[in-house]
């Protein structure tokens, strides 16, 4: 069985490139990665939530990274944002959206991506079939962790109607494209490897 995750298959550590050099690399592009994604964003005039590309990334970086590095490019991300770079969805910035409607997604994020992360090093990955289970899983707790501060905002009754009904669509395409995109890339890099 291949061990560890899809960027250890892809960059491999030697005496010329330092493994602390790698991972910090990896953090920075990674926290990058989702504030581009985080652009992609269409406002619904309905609810506070945007529709954006941003659990694609997520779900992305977790299985390619592994859980420490995914969870550090998240929290990464998170910082960055708070500290007023436009990373967050529509240019965003501040730490208000991080105690904002939306905040329980952008919390979610970073535990998704570390539990997307660990089932990755299990070899989760590597096929259609448990890449679908483990993209599954991610979308579960990025709405989960979402929902539950929405609710908050929005009330009990409005939350499922504002927070995840109109991303159902997207959602079933983002997983199905993960699912699909994960173990193509780990067939194409073992074979290079």
């Amino acid at each position: 069985m291949i061990q560890g995750t899809l960027i250890d298959t892809i960059w491999i550590t030697s005496e010329k490139t330092n493994t602390t050099v790698r991972n910090i690399t990896l953090i920075v592009v990674g926290s990058w990665i989702l504030a581009i994604m985080a652009q992609i964003s269409f406002p619904l005039p309905f609810t506070p939530v945007p529709i954006t590309a941003q659990t694609l990334a997520v779900l992305i970086l977790g299985s390619s990274l592994g859980a420490t590095r995914a969870f550090a490019a998240t929290v990464l991300y998170l910082l960055q944002g708070a500290m007023g770079l436009p990373f967050f969805a529509g240019g965003g910035s501040g730490i208000g959206v991080l105690s904002g409607a939306t905040s329980g997604y952008l919390f979610g994020f970073v535990m998704a991506a570390y539990i997307m992360g660990y089932l990755a090093e299990k070899g989760m990955d590597r096929s259609v079939q448990t890449s679908l289970l483990i993209f599954c899983v991610g979308h579960i707790v990025i709405y989960l962790c979402g929902l539950l501060v929405l609710a908050q905002f929005v009330g009990m009754n409005n939350v499922l109607t504002l927070g995840l009904l109109p991303f159902i669509p997207g959602l079933i395409i983002k997983t199905i494209l993960s699912s699909i995109i994960n173990p193509i890339a780990w067939k194409f890099f073992h074979k290079k490897s």
